[in-house]
């Protein structure tokens, strides 16, 4: 089988070994990056295609004759058409639990980061204050402790079960939001009551049409005013606009975001020109420990000899 993998750049920093997917295929072209335009002649003649975030919509799949199966390197899949890609006979898998660690890991460094005023600290000894200073230490920018505090975790699955771990293993109490209005587990809270309740609110639920925005205006008034807000899942669950004006306005204490409604962002994203200490943004690199970028490309093996042996496995 020949294979093209569309956007390779997206995961590799020159440190991952490919050996695992070439072992499973007779040919494999890596292309760094590929354009809308490009895509239909690069996976014209291939049995094979891995993508990360390279669309392969309906006009598209349709023109490659030869292709059997789909990888996708992620977990989402919404850049593949996959009713498409059924009507034709396509095989469409995805990855998943890869970046586990590494997202909880990012979790709680954006967290700490806040908690101990981290970055205003740095900056204090990089400008010279604390050899000013008249004190063996500066303590001049809070300092806060996750022990005795309570996270509120929206999206219980992989990734929020592994944030509840680390958060216990801080001392911290964990409450877990219910999924809608019809989740009767004892276990789970109303989500405006753990909004009113947590001291850190954490994002771990996909992004579907049902809850675009469902951070804004209304949830970020219900929250304290000490209270901390991460996202590590989908821009798009949380309104950039009223977060902004949220922290500005002083009605939360300070926010973490690794991903933004539209990727790359626009310069002038509300998140990006508010310049505060206490807001931090990350360009989407939750996922993006070198392990857990291995752990996807040996994944992507797993699928493609998976499908050789006639038992797809993590299939869409």
């Amino acid at each position: 089988m020949r294979g093209v993998f569309l956007d390779w750049k997206s995961l590799d920093r020159n440190d991952l070994d490919k050996t695992v997917i070439e072992q499973g295929l007779d040919e494999l072209e890596l292309f760094p990056e590929t354009s809308p335009e490009q895509a239909g002649a690069r996976i014209a003649g291939a049995d094979v295609v891995i993508s990360n975030k390279v669309v392969l919509d309906a006009q598209i799949l349709q023109q490659a004759k030869k292709l059997k199966l789909i990888c996708v390197a992620a977990t989402g899949y919404n850049n593949i058409d996959l009713d498409t890609a059924r009507s034709l006979g396509i095989v469409v898998c995805n990855v998943r639990a890869y970046a586990t660690p590494s997202v909880a890991q990012h979790v709680f460094m954006l967290l700490l980061n806040l908690y101990r005023s981290f970055s205003s600290y740095q900056q204090a000894v990089q400008s010279g204050q604390w050899s000013n200073s008249h004190q063996f230490c500066l303590l001049d920018f809070p300092i806060n402790e996750l022990s005795g505090k309570t996270i509120g975790i929206i999206g219980y699955g992989e990734l929020g079960q592994a944030v509840a771990r680390l958060a216990e293993a801080f001392g911290m109490s964990v409450l877990i939001a219910k999924r809608n209005s019809e989740d009767t587990r004892p276990d789970r809270t109303e989500l405006s009551v753990l909004l009113a309740q947590a001291d850190v609110i954490t994002l771990h639920c996909p992004l579907t049409e049902s809850n675009q925005d469902m951070i804004s205006k209304k949830e970020l008034a219900l929250m304290k005013p000490e209270a901390v807000l991460i996202n590590a899942a989908r821009g798009g669950l949380v309104n950039e606009q009223a977060l902004a004006d949220a922290l500005i306005q002083k009605q939360i204490a300070a926010a973490a975001v690794d991903v933004l409604s539209k990727e790359p962002p626009d310069k002038d994203n509300p998140l990006l020109t508010l310049n505060m200490p206490n807001l931090i943004v990350t360009p989407h690199i939750a996922w993006a420990s070198r392990e857990s970028r291995q752990r996807m490309v040996e994944m992507i093996a797993d699928n493609i000899n998976a499908y050789s042996t006639g038992t797809p496995v993590n299939q869409l």
